[in-house]
């Protein structure tokens, strides 16, 4: 009796445990099929296994996966693993944008679009064929290295080279921002906002909805109105 209450205590606790660490973990249909675009899962002492044991991370198909704050979210991909997946082109990655470490060795890709790693400013681990260059070209990398068939971009760059001051590349009361393996963005610096930042202050909210609410409020009662009329009439 005793031995079968405390098998019994110890399903529960199993279940409980995989509800709380695999249940909980959310993502979009996109993610999904990211993750599983590929048959198995990530192998063990792979770069992106090893990452994800460090980083606390769940293993979930193809994908290392980390929990939002708010459990409404869906997770973060900060690892993807689509090595050996017969792959010969691949055309979009940006459901993994908050990604750390993506391999992508030991597929049959002639070409690599820099675009696709345009707003991954997280990744600092990319792992390539070794006929494919690095997106940004070396000098978005701090260790850029061949070895046998695999292409290693190691440590993204800040393109910026951010100093705290206004950068050469963007308009005048903005900012260069990373964006990405050899992109950038330029964010307007405070009190400035519009086109080029050429703008200085707060955005006119009630200028600019004020008159707009009160002619639809407006329009709203003149229809009412109208629509009652006829009502009546009838």
């Amino acid at each position: 009796m005793t031995a079968g209450h405390s098998q019994q205590n110890a399903a529960v606790v199993l279940l409980f445990i995989h509800l709380c660490f695999s249940g909980g973990y959310q993502l979009t249909e996109l993610q999904v099929g990211l993750c599983h675009l590929c048959n198995g899962t990530v192998q063990n002492g792979t770069a992106v296994s090893q990452f994800c044991s460090a980083s606390a991370g769940l293993i979930d198909g193809r994908c290392c996966l980390l929990r939002k704050e708010n459990i409404r979210d869906a997770d973060y991909i900060i690892g993807l693993d689509l090595s050996n997946c017969s792959l010969s082109r691949v055309e979009d990655l940006q459901d993994a944008f908050s990604a750390t470490t993506i391999d992508l060795s030991l597929n049959p890709i002639v070409n690599l679009d820099d675009s696709l790693f345009e707003g991954f400013i997280q990744l600092a681990n990319l792992i390539l064929p070794a006929n494919l260059v690095c997106p940004g070209g070396n000098a978005s990398w701090d260790k850029v290295k061949v070895k046998g068939e695999t292409h290693f971009c190691e440590g993204q760059k800040d393109i910026c080279n951010q100093t705290g001051y206004l950068s050469l590349n963007c308009p005048e009361n903005s900012l260069c921002v990373p964006y990405g393996p050899g992109f950038f963005q330029c964010s307007c610096v405070d009190a400035f906002r519009g086109y080029k930042c050429l703008r200085e202050g707060e955005f006119p909210i009630i200028q600019v909805f004020g008159p707009l609410a009160g002619s639809t409020v407006l329009v709203s009662i003149l229809l009412w109105l109208t629509q009652r009329r006829k009502a009546i009439s009838v």
